[in-house]
């Protein structure tokens, strides 16, 4: 399919579809299954502005074009010890906006500026914004960017490796969060990869 087809296709899809987007439990890798399921659902702008940096607002997110989400993010369990290049959390997420090109502008003037903006500031639970490191993330339909998000608090390091993907006017999120200062890029691009075809099927209509 060429990506005009399925920029067109992707109109067709309403808030009712994202839900079956976003991966199930077992479609997370093998050493996530023992992780619990700490988000899932619906995602809507005032939710994700309340969960972002500091500032952000609902009407931010609607001017951009972002209409709603859904997400399933894992985390620890009590009794997982958080030892360096432990990976604790992974999520994927899926965003409906009105239009393709708002997709490509929220991956480059709110992900990757937002982030890149913040280096050095606090970002809650304290925890500050150390660095962050663009990413190249190859084998995907249309375009993908990527980060590596590195924060520090009392408790030590933990970093983040974040990948952003466009399939018509849906942004796909995937990411790994790992104790200490570690890169995952090559398993978030498979955890990619696989919510891709997910919303492609969706999108195509046979699930």
């Amino acid at each position: 399919m060429t990506r005009s087809s399925i920029d067109r296709l992707t109109y067709s899809i309403g808030e009712n579809s994202l839900e079956n987007m976003v991966l199930e439990k077992p479609e997370f890798p093998e050493e996530f299954q023992g992780h619990q399921v700490i988000r899932e659902g619906i995602l809507d702008n005032a939710t994700l502005a309340e969960h972002g940096f500091e500032g952000n607002t609902s009407e931010r997110f609607a001017l951009a074009g972002r209409v709603t989400g859904a997400m399933r993010e894992l985390g620890p369990t009590s009794n997982m010890v958080m030892s360096d290049g432990f990976d604790f959390m992974t999520a994927s997420v899926v965003h409906l906006f009105d239009s393709p090109d708002s997709v490509h502008n929220w991956m480059h003037d709110i992900f990757l500026k937002d982030f890149e903006d913040r280096v050095g500031e606090s970002v809650g639970q304290g925890h500050q914004l150390v660095s962050t490191t663009r990413l190249e993330p190859q084998g995907f339909f249309d375009e993908a960017v990527g980060l590596k998000v590195l924060q520090g608090g009392a408790d030590g390091l933990i970093s983040s490796t974040v990948v952003d993907f466009r399939v018509g006017r849906i942004l796909g999120v995937v990411f790994i969060g790992v104790t200490g200062d570690h890169d995952r890029l090559d398993k978030v691009v498979e955890l990619g990869q696989a919510l891709e075809k997910r919303i492609v099927r969706v999108v195509l209509g046979s699930m």
